[in-house]
Parts: C-alpha cells; sequence; structure tokens
C-alpha cells in the first residue's frame, strides 16, 4: 500500500508569501487595519488594481479579512494561518536547534576559557 503525503492544505498560504509585495502588506497590516488606499500609497509602483489583485491572493490564503464601511474596504491581518505554518514548520525543528546551540555555545566557551586558565597557573 502506498501512503501518500497529507493534503498540502497551507499551500495557498506559501504561495502568497512568496510575493515580496504580499509579504510588505502584511507588515503594514501589522500596526492595524488599513483601506485598500491607504495601503495603495505605500506602493508607488503599483496600480490600485495591482494592490487589489494582491489582496485579493492575501485573502484567499486567509491572511486578510476585509471589512466594508460604507465606500471604503478595512483590511485586517489574520495571523492563525501563519500560526499554523509555524506549528508545522518551524516550532518541531526549534527545539533541537536551540539544544545544539546552547550547547555549542558552552563547549566554545570551555574552550575559551582553558586557555586563560593555563597562562594563570
Amino acid at each position: 500500500m502506498v501512503r501518500r503525503p497529507p493534503k498540502d492544505d497551507l499551500a495557498p498560504v506559501w504561495r502568497a508569501l512568496a510575493s515580496p509585495v504580499r509579504r510588505s502588506v502584511l507588515d503594514l497590516l501589522r500596526d492595524g487595519p488599513r483601506t485598500t488606499g491607504e495601503l495603495a500609497v505605500w506602493f508607488p509602483q503599483l496600480s490600485r488594481f495591482a494592490v487589489m489583485q494582491h489582496l485579493a491572493v492575501l485573502e484567499r490564503a486567509g491572511l486578510v479579512t476585509a471589512h466594508r464601511r460604507g465606500r471604503q474596504r478595512f483590511n485586517f491581518l489574520n495571523p492563525i494561518p501563519l500560526q499554523r505554518m509555524y506549528h508545522r514548520w518551524v516550532r518541531q525543528y526549534q527545539q533541537p536547534w536551540a539544544e545544539a546551540l546552547v550547547g555549542l555555545k558552552g563547549e566554545l566557551e570551555a574552550d575559551a576559557a582553558q586557555p586563560a586558565r593555563r597562562g594563570s597557573a
């Protein structure tokens, strides 16, 4: 029996994060919600329509939620998909690496202290 890998439900998030423009939009939204017009001002090299397309990709990935108030569209950061990525891809590797780095630091400090001890004896 051939085991298939589980369906990657985070694939849209990875695709959304592939663009530096979209990552910049998320950085801006981290400080609080912004209208589409406010976001467009930060990207003078892009048309407002291009910014709207980037927001649509982020919204499909679940990274941005939008709420309309009159004619304005307020965009909010949704950090949950990023937390899911962290738990699936980063956290499981973080502990072993941190322990290895702490051990390496201890060894380097011990090696550095030995010549000082020899010189003082």
